[in-house]
């Protein structure tokens, strides 16, 4: 079955990405069938924790195809993402030629044999039938040299080795890359993609994902940790919880036997969402019970004001 036939329309999208564990509204879904049916790169952008990542992970689950993922970082180059030389099979070779009183000729070192594919590589020369999909993840981490590297990717699907030449697509992968918006992405790299920002999710929304993500865990504490998580997203905090934490949050929770969120379960758990010990001050602040739901903002423990 094609592409074209697996996937028709949004709405069809739509509902084998929740098939897949992954409850998309309308405008990623649409975005995400534009990516696939165009062809053409997709740049999410959203804080972290949102479901970006997990965008593409369930897009290649239900296209039954590899999810290669490059993870970019400071500094990242061409050797981490598209190829680099085999250089230990590269010597072995010389010296095993030098062993048969024979000569290596360069072209023969700087071969396929000798190359080792990087996840960019690794997408262009799937085979097919259905393209993998390809995550450029954190693309706002690299640096602007490497936005310009990736230029000829994402307008040709193809890359220049220069030792080979220049390598084309057969089955040009889907590529969705994310940014949590760490620094400004070039106007260059943007129009070669769509776009689509994605939001926290209403408590309504959040409340289904979780719940989803999670289905053994009790129906009340699902509900209360989905309200707990947009409260402490109204705080003064250094890394707002998501959709992601308050994931977290509830395994934590279920697996230790925990029902119902009150203000000791969320002393026992509070790391599973708060990752820095001055945004935990700044909820304990607010006071514990009113993280849970169950008291006003600014009573503390034992108070009653």
């Amino acid at each position: 079955m094609s592409v074209a036939d697996q996937i028709p329309d949004a709405a069809t999208l739509t509902a084998q990405l929740a098939e897949h564990d992954y409850l998309a509204e309308p405008g990623l879904a649409t975005a995400l069938f534009c990516a696939v049916r165009l062809p053409q790169p997709l740049l999410l952008e959203g804080e972290a924790g949102v479901g970006k990542t997990q965008a593409a992970k369930a897009l290649a689950s239900l296209l039954h195809t590899p999810l290669i993922r490059l993870q970019c970082f400071e500094g990242i180059d061409a050797s981490e993402a598209l190829y680099e030389w085999n250089y230990p099979r590269q010597l072995l070779g010389i010296r095993l030629a030098e062993a048969q009183g024979s000569h290596m000729e360069e072209d023969s070192l700087f071969s396929r044999d000798f190359l080792i594919e990087r996840p960019l590589l690794q997408a262009l020369e799937h085979p097919g039938p259905n393209p993998a999909v390809l995550l450029i993840d954190e693309v706002d981490r690299a640096d602007e040299e490497f936005e310009a590297f990736l230029f000829e990717m994402l307008a040709e699907n193809a890359v220049t080795v220069p030792e080979i030449g220049t390598l084309r697509a057969k089955v040009p992968p889907v590529v969705i890359l994310t940014s949590n918006r760490t620094r400004d992405l070039h106007d260059a790299l943007k129009r070669r993609c769509l776009y689509h920002w994605i939001d926290y999710p209403d408590l309504a929304h959040a409340t289904r994902i979780v719940r989803l993500r999670v289905p053994e865990a009790p129906d009340e504490l699902v509900v209360q940790v989905a309200g707990a998580v947009q409260r402490l997203r109204g705080l003064d905090v250094q890394k707002p919880p998501g959709v992601a934490e308050a994931i977290d949050w509830v395994h934590a929770a279920t697996l230790l036997g925990i029902s119902v969120l009150d203000e000791g379960s969320v002393e026992r758990t509070l790391g599973s969402v708060l990752k820095y010990r001055e945004d935990q001050d700044v909820a304990r602040g607010e006071g514990l019970a009113w993280v849970a739901g169950s008291a006003p903002s600014g009573v503390r423990p034992g108070t009653g004001d």
